[in-house]
């Protein structure tokens, strides 16, 4: 009969909830090498092209007007229908553009976070102005006023590309920031983690 030594020991994970991580999450104080040395995550909210499409839209009716325009009722109402459409049609395509995609990156010294394909706008918050990192199951546009990048005083700031799971820092000053990210739970970690590492150097 073979013997079997890690047999019945338990799985990482396994032991119900650890400073707010959820059942089944690996805790925070697990092995470094669970830990990749920078952690990368994104979320996409597809539904932001359709609105991309609306902006695009109202633009090119801009356009449209400015060149193709048989408008008899005098200048300045032409000129105001064109500067309308073209300047709602390049606010709602930036608006949307810029928040269908996140990307967040950790490593060793801060978070950053780019929002759209271009990257802006862009947070980047140095770890030392981290307190802690928690989990957040469900996130949604209504809990901060909206899509984006958004603003309460009371709370502090939030980029919101999507419902669904978040990362919640911390931070120094009582505010927190917000992101919601794929495998909120992973970016959570590696957060910890990191916070944990840096504890015994800030109080050497």
């Amino acid at each position: 009969m073979r013997d079997h030594p890690h047999e019945g020991a338990a799985a990482p994970g396994e032991h119900g909830s650890t400073d707010g991580v959820p059942t089944g999450v690996r805790p925070a104080g697990g092995s470094p090498a669970e830990i990749p040395e920078v952690w990368y995550g994104s979320a996409t909210n597809r539904f932001q092209w359709l609105l991309a499409a609306i902006g695009a839209a109202c633009l090119a009716l801009g356009v449209d007007l400015a060149v193709n325009s048989t408008w008899t009722s005098g200048l300045a109402p032409l000129v105001m229908a064109v500067v309308g459409c073209v300047a709602a049609g390049l606010l709602v395509l930036f608006g949307t553009l810029a928040f269908v995609h996140v990307a967040v990156r950790v490593d060793d010294d801060c978070l950053e976070v780019r929002c759209g394909h271009l990257g802006v706008p862009r947070r980047r918050i140095p770890l030392d102005a981290v307190v802690g990192a928690d989990f957040a199951p469900r996130v949604t546009p209504r809990h901060w006023g909206g899509w984006g990048y958004r603003w309460r005083p009371e709370q502090g700031t939030a980029v919101v590309v999507r419902r669904g799971e978040a990362m919640v820092l911390r931070l120094g000053d009582g505010r927190t920031f917000t992101v919601t990210v794929d495998d909120a739970e992973g970016a959570v970690r590696c957060v910890r983690e990191r916070l944990r590492l840096r504890r015994p150097a800030s109080t050497a």
